[in-house]
């Protein structure tokens, strides 16, 4: 075994265990492309060649599997608990003020912090509908009624 091929067989290993140690799919391909250059090195000394090989090889591997990680890594929203609120009827304990921070509502047996979708001031006791959720704030629009 030469240099190279040492070479080449320590960096494959380094990216395989920097791979292990994040598990966010950076390095595989270089683990891969060490592999091939490490293979290349047992048939060739030319360095030039064997780096070639690595830089294609690693390359290829992440034009192959890229679309394939992307689509397996897609985010999925987690639903929350929390989520079940959305689309019920809450009521304003507190007026709801957006630009002094202030709003308090009872969705069900809950008390949550509220603020109003867009911006109105929505007095204490009126009938509100959750639409989202942003953080620990129920976001409210006022009821048409």
């Amino acid at each position: 075994m030469n240099t190279m091929t040492i070479i080449w067989l320590v960096l494959a290993v380094a990216m395989a265990l920097l791979e292990a140690i994040t598990v966010q799919l950076v390095s595989i391909w270089f683990t891969i492309g060490g592999i091939a250059a490490c293979i290349t090195s047992l048939f060739t000394d030319n360095i030039i060649i064997q780096g070639a090989v690595f830089v294609v090889v690693s390359a290829i591997s992440l034009a192959v599997t890229r679309p394939l990680v992307k689509k397996l890594r897609k985010n999925k929203a987690e639903a929350t608990n929390a989520d079940r609120y959305i689309g019920k009827t809450a009521i304003v304990l507190t007026g709801i003020d957006n630009d002094k921070a202030q709003g308090m509502v009872k969705v069900d047996t809950e008390k949550w912090t509220a603020r109003s979708v867009n911006g109105e001031v929505i007095p204490e006791g009126e009938s509100v509908t959750v639409t989202a959720i942003e953080g620990v704030k129920l976001m409210v629009s006022k009821n048409n009624h």
